[in-house]
């Protein structure tokens, strides 16, 4: 029989324990665009008005509980207070140069195409030191709220800060979903490639690019971290022109027919349930 002691001791185990951020994602998601010239701009913090960065919707509500992706925006010069957020996010930078880290660590400023997780319950700071400086932020669960240092905690997860050198990539050659010959490459970003678990990976396109990207899983999301593509679905005939920032999903067996500038390769974010394949023409 279990003493009233061990009891009360379970008890409080059992409400101090933190879960770690979800793997699986079961919102179905749809056939959908949002140009960088549609997104409707907030404040990241409402509360702290224009002192805090800009944020762009792109899919889900972070002020829900629920899987979101937006944009955020920082001024140069920006400097956060130390704080704690009690999700877990992962970020990639698409402009400028940011910087996120324990608040006594040396300045790591992040370019283009860098990426970062950030655990929930860890204390950090966050700054921007270039003229436009913006990133995607990709949540699992919601809603995003920032708190203070004083409610800090250790959920087990590990923050993350991934220069564009140190990315590893794999060409056409090693991928066995990329169709034809090509310089197709891509680099994971997180989670694991088990049935239904979420994943991420960047997708390098090569300027001139023709062909298709099939999504084969529930839940597909895409966002243009550099260069320009053009974009349409393959049961349409409208196309768009989807500049760094922009964002489409897909259903299950959507062809995403994309095409990119001669002039520029592309890098594409993106985040799935399962597989996709790239078609090369």
């Amino acid at each position: 029989m279990k003493t009233f002691f061990t009891i009360l001791f379970t008890l409080i185990v059992c409400a101090n324990a933190v879960a770690q951020t979800p793997t699986t994602d079961t919102i179905l998601s749809k056939n959908e665009v949002v140009t960088a010239d549609d997104i409707e701009w907030g404040w990241l913090n409402p509360l702290r008005g224009d002192k805090s960065p800009a944020a762009g919707k792109l899919w889900g509500d972070r002020t829900k509980n629920e899987p979101a992706g937006f944009l955020v925006k920082f001024k140069k010069g920006f400097s956060s207070p130390p704080h704690i957020h009690n999700i877990t996010y992962r970020g990639v930078v698409i402009k400028g140069l940011l910087h996120n880290d324990d608040e006594h660590a040396e300045k790591q400023w992040l370019p283009a195409g860098s990426y970062w997780q950030q655990p929930a319950g860890e204390a950090h700071i966050t700054a921007a030191d270039a003229e436009d400086n913006l990133a995607l932020l990709d949540i699992q669960e919601g809603p995003y709220l920032v708190k203070p240092t004083s409610e800090a905690f250790d959920n087990g997860e590990r923050p993350v800060n991934m220069d564009p050198s140190n990315l590893v990539w794999l060409n056409a050659k090693d991928m066995t979903w990329v169709s034809n010959e090509s310089q197709v490459e891509t680099a994971f970003l997180w989670g694991n490639h088990e049935e239904k678990q979420l994943r991420a990976t960047l997708l390098k396109l090569p300027a001139g690019f023709e062909g298709a990207i099939k999504n084969l899983s529930s839940n597909f999301r895409a966002v243009v971290i550099q260069g320009t593509i053009a974009h349409r679905f393959s049961d349409s005939k409208f196309m768009n022109v989807l500049e760094p920032g922009s964002y489409f999903g897909a259903k299950e067996n959507t062809i995403n027919n994309i095409s990119v500038k001669d002039n520029e390769s592309a890098l594409i974010y993106i985040r799935t349930n399962g597989d996709f394949e790239v078609i090369s023409k």
